[in-house]
């Protein structure tokens, strides 16, 4: 008979995600996954399959409980036309806490693009489909903001913002400051839009 199983998953993948988040993968061992989720090397393997099923796990977490309940003013049915400011601003003081995991170990899906994990070609599409998520909700905020702008000027915003927001989750680990200052140029170019609709 298969034993009932006695553990909170939730808490066990959190626990994991932190890990995973702060060493990366292939860094986190079986013996830390164990300290860090209170379970034998046997129990994560009869609940997640493999450490990389335990990653998976962690990985859905992040997206479901870290990233997607801060990009949901981007992403409802209605979006703000400050909502898109209002999440740089988010992510430029939390980078400027250094405290904070953002501030201290970047972005796990960022990190793991770094790292041999990205050669999987599953864990290469989910982080190709968070770039997409975050690219569309950022798209979402600028047409908000500024719905005045042409398509090819709303890309090109669009795909600078994209871009800083990932380079500065890749720079976080090393030099938060500079993260910060590269989401605050983001803001300033998210602002000029604010003064264009006005006048428009």
């Amino acid at each position: 008979m298969a034993r009932t199983q006695s553990f909170d998953r939730d808490t066990v993948v959190r626990a994991a995600r932190t890990l995973f988040w702060t060493v990366g993968y292939e860094s986190a061992s079986i013996p830390e996954l164990e300290t860090a989720t209170g379970l034998s090397r046997s129990s994560i393997y009869n609940a997640f399959g493999s450490k990389r099923g335990l990653f998976d796990a962690a990985v859905q977490s992040y997206l479901d409980e870290v990233v997607r309940p801060r990009l949901r003013p981007l992403t409802g049915e209605t979006v703000a036309p400050g909502a898109i400011i209002d999440y740089l601003e988010g992510l430029r003081d939390a980078f400027g806490t250094l405290t904070s995991m953002p501030a201290s170990h970047g972005c796990l899906l960022v990190n793991a693009a770094g790292a041999p994990i990205a050669q999987d070609p599953k864990v290469a599409q989910v982080i190709a489909d968070y770039r997409a998520e975050l690219r569309d909700a950022f798209d979402r905020g600028v047409r908000a903001l500024a719905p005045h702008l042409d398509v090819a000027d709303r890309e090109r915003r669009v795909t600078a913002i994209t871009s800083s927001v990932v380079a500065a989750f890749a720079l976080a680990r090393i030099d938060p400051a500079e993260a910060s200052r590269g989401i605050a140029s983001a803001i300033e170019l998210v602002a000029l839009e604010t003064g264009a609709a006005a006048r428009s």
